[in-house]
């Protein structure tokens, strides 16, 4: 299929007063289109510096890093925050909605920043992307009328919005309970199954990496097992195996 990411040899340095702490200190991956891939590591471990190079927000010291075959290190500032809004989406943890504007208008965003796209293209795009979350009954809802797990699916369809050629997820699960955890992983699942989405997904929960089909585990800013997950986890059947509780009502 060929490779969506490419890491060789990354090294990130900081100066720290009078001292330099590695934070990374050469390490070495890929990600094929379509995989589904997770990153753990403790705090520590090198896990933000990695994700913050991924997300083209940070430049590594040495190395290299191609995103879709584009050397990233290459590129100015201006260059990155386009590759950036094109080939990225990102779900974060405490998922940045803003919360005066509703679900349509949240997925919108990404679009306002591409020229030569229209008003009824952007809605229907923004539209699009909320079905994929199985939410565009609620496209008109606010933040605030939204659950948590509802407000992430928003965050979520506002990073397929753009069609990335990756979804980059840090600790997109860290606020929310199991029962909504194991649902958005469900979506997950099935954006990387269905539609064929290349996800990386960044965690410390292991159960949750048990979903995906890899996880390369970082400590002390090198890799110290990259494996592939032999049986994979089925979301969908561990969400339905988890009791109902008499108030629980499905969102």
């Amino acid at each position: 299929m060929g490779f969506i990411l490419e890491i060789k040899e990354l090294k990130r340095e900081f100066v720290v007063g009078s001292q330099i702490v590695r934070a990374l200190k050469g390490v070495s991956f890929s990600v094929e289109t379509g995989e589904f891939l997770t990153i753990m590591g403790s705090s520590g471990s090198g896990k933000s510096t990695m994700l913050n190079i991924l997300g083209c927000l940070d430049k590594a010291t040495s190395g290299e890093y191609l995103l879709d075959g584009v050397n990233v290190k290459q590129l100015d500032r201006d260059a990155l925050a386009t590759l950036r809004n094109k080939k990225i989406g990102f779900v974060f943890q405490a998922y940045n909605l803003l919360p005066r504007t509703s679900a349509l208008e949240n997925v919108e965003l990404p679009l306002l920043y591409q020229k030569g796209v229209s008003h009824k293209d952007r809605r229907d795009r923004a539209m699009t992307a909320l079905e994929q979350v199985k939410l565009a009954d609620r496209y008109d809802h606010t933040p605030s009328q939204l659950s948590g797990g509802q407000q992430q699916r928003v965050a979520i369809a506002r990073a397929l919005v753009n069609e990335p050629v990756m979804i980059l997820a840090d600790e997109a699960t860290g606020n929310l309970d199991t029962r909504t955890s194991y649902e958005i992983m469900t979506l997950m699942q099935e954006l990387n199954q269905d539609h064929k989405k290349t996800i990386v997904f960044v965690t410390h929960e292991p159960d949750i990496a048990a979903f995906s089909s890899r996880t390369v585990m970082l400590r002390d800013g090198i890799v110290q097992r990259d494996t592939p997950n032999a049986n994979i986890k089925s979301a969908r059947e561990a969400l339905n195996s988890l009791p109902v509780s008499d108030d629980y009502q499905i969102s």
